[in-house]
């Protein structure tokens, strides 16, 4: 792999990772509902979910989807499903006192297994590799990989600190409340592309 091509494919790496998608919008909620440190889990989740799920896509399990396309309309349910109940149950987080009482954020293997149906990642998965590596050759699938290993977890950190940040600003439970469903309501839309 070029110098340059490689640089295209970090800067490609950073755009996919650090764009609103189901992951930061939960990283974003939260930062907000638990705080940084309590989020690393899932944080931590989401970059071995990805890994896995892009050696495994480098691997031809792309070809399963050639094979049988009903595998796509089943993981496609799989999706639709989960995303909504995670929606229902940001929405319906307790504020942050009660949360670290109460609720707890996604674990790493949560959130490792949501990769698999997150269609966000599946995009990245499916686009990254047939853009970087469509011979699916072991170096160039193993650059890819990496690629997104050294650049996905410090852009989801800033979504899981800005959520932190806004903590701050969620000192009433009216505002936690109406914070919590804007990041319920931006989940389900981050649907759209799916359904359609």
């Amino acid at each position: 792999m070029t110098d340059s091509l490689l640089f295209a494919l970090i800067g490609f790496a950073f755009v996919c990772t650090a764009t609103p998608g189901p992951n930061n919008m939960m990283l974003l909620a939260s930062g907000a509902n638990f705080g940084f440190r309590r989020s690393l889990p899932h944080m931590f989740g989401i970059v071995v979910g990805m890994l896995v799920l892009f050696s495994a896509v480098g691997a031809g399990l792309a070809a399963v989807f050639e094979v049988f396309p009903q595998a796509e309309l089943v993981l496609k349910a799989a999706a639709v499903g989960y995303m909504l109940w995670l929606a229902w149950k940001i929405a319906n987080a307790g504020a942050p006192r009660e949360a670290s009482a109460e609720g707890r954020p996604l674990t790493l293997l949560q959130a490792a297994g949501f990769q698999w149906v997150n269609p966000k990642a599946w995009t990245m998965a499916l686009s990254g590799l047939s853009l970087y590596a469509p011979d699916h050759s072991l170096p160039a699938v193993a650059a890819v990989v990496l690629a997104f290993a050294l650049v996905a977890f410090p852009s989801i950190s800033l979504w899981t600190a800005l959520g932190q940040q806004i903590r701050r600003l969620l000192t009433s439970p009216a505002r936690l409340r109406a914070f919590n469903i804007t990041m319920a309501l931006l989940l389900v839309a981050s649907l759209y592309p799916v359904l359609m």
